[in-house]
């Protein structure tokens, strides 16, 4: 594994755990189509949460959430309404959140933005 992904995985597993302890069920990870990636997908209360996850080292090239552009945003949307017709579910509300985590030293810092998109 690259050092690349094995610091995305680190990241996605903080992400993960920090959404549990807000409350959230964690329903997948990683779930593929041929659009592309979710990184999480979560309930909280009777809201489907799709969450993209960036991780960085550092802020030194800018914070983590700074990377979503709107292209990405766009496939986040696509890719909710991918997987909720795969699952046949139909939730009362769909939001997208995005989860940055900065693995430095110490404990990570994790930015939680609550239908960032």
């Amino acid at each position: 594994m690259k050092a690349k992904d094995a610091w995305g995985k680190y990241g996605e597993d903080v992400a993960a755990r920090h959404l549990q302890t807000q409350g959230f069920v964690v329903l997948e990870r990683n779930w593929r189509c041929d659009v592309g990636e979710i990184d999480i997908i979560a309930r909280d209360g009777d809201t489907l949460v799709v969450c993209e996850v960036k991780t960085r080292t550092s802020s030194a090239f800018g914070a983590p959430l700074e990377a979503v552009t709107m292209q990405k945003a766009a496939r986040l949307r696509r890719l909710a309404a991918g997987w909720m017709r795969s699952h046949q579910v139909r939730p009362k509300d769909v939001r997208i959140d995005l989860v940055g985590v900065i693995c430095g030293h110490g404990e990570p810092q994790i930015e939680h933005v609550r239908g960032a998109l």
